[in-house]
């Protein structure tokens, strides 16, 4: 018989927010796969936990999932976790999971916590629908790019950002989103947790004075739907979905439907539009 394949979310900062099922989990399996050892002693050694640990850092990833996968089906049960939150969210991990399912092993959630819902959830902005889109590209012009095809959205958005970015990127949402409201929280859930609320580019004032460290979220809010300007922006976002992937037909029902516009018109307009 095949093992099981544990997903444990672990705190993304303060030790406490971790649940007893997988403080359970992480005590009964044979063998606890972490992103990085050092870091995740931390918190095993918190909770007194003794397990044997192999490391799928970086460019090991690929190696030590076969060497996972080996424990898996010899029958051993495995927890995998990251440094912080819930592995394969902006995280390493997606590669064992993806090569456990392909073995036919079982994979169960041990769900808990994770910046973009804790970010999220005290943003203030509409939480009915939202896009995670994780980390932006590192090269300008490409973070560029994918911030205009989010300008239109009027879903919530969530982003992560390093330290050495994070200036560039508000830059870059300031260009973008003019004077949409924008929360920004440093270290989330840590002893120096910080929130700023406002304009991107009074966020990014504040920020240009202070210290800058930690990983941050960024949370924007949704375009509204009133700021639309009539067709013309209904076409920008039709144009927007097909270049990534979407077929016109389709696009143009998802904006019809959202906007409350004729799908006739908006697909005969986007084809003259061509």
């Amino acid at each position: 018989m095949k093992g099981t394949l544990y997903i444990v979310s672990t705190p993304i900062g303060n030790l406490e927010d971790i649940t007893l099922r997988a403080l359970r989990v992480l005590k009964e399996v044979h063998v606890i796969a972490a992103e990085d050892t050092r870091h995740s002693l931390k918190l095993l050694n918190h909770y007194a936990i003794s397990k044997p640990l192999i490391s799928y850092w970086g460019e090991k990833e690929k190696v030590k999932a076969e060497e996972m996968l080996s424990i898996l089906n010899s029958g051993q049960t495995v927890a995998l976790i990251s440094d912080a939150g819930t592995p394969g969210i902006s995280d390493p991990g997606n590669v064992l999971i993806r090569r456990a399912i392909e073995e036919g092993i079982r994979v169960v959630p041990v769900p808990g916590p994770t910046a973009v819902i804790a970010a999220l959830s005290m943003s203030g902005f509409s939480t009915d629908a939202f896009i995670f889109r994780g980390f932006l590209p590192v090269k300008a012009s490409q973070r560029s790019r994918e911030l205009k095809g989010l300008n239109l959205d009027p879903r919530t958005i969530v982003l992560y950002e390093a330290p050495h970015r994070i200036l560039e990127t508000l830059a870059d949402i300031k260009e973008t989103f003019d004077d949409r409201r924008v929360v920004v929280i440093k270290e989330i859930t840590k002893f120096y947790e910080e929130v700023f609320r406002g304009t991107a580019s009074a966020i990014l004032e504040r920020l240009e004075s202070a210290k800058i460290s930690g990983e941050y979220v960024i949370v924007i809010e949704g375009r509204p739907v009133e700021k639309l300007n009539t067709a013309e922006d209904a076409l920008t976002e039709i144009k927007t979905l097909m270049k990534r992937g979407l077929g016109r037909k389709e696009a143009v029902r998802r904006i019809a439907e959202e906007y409350g516009l004729s799908k006739k018109e908006l697909y005969d307009r986007s084809l003259s539009g061509e």
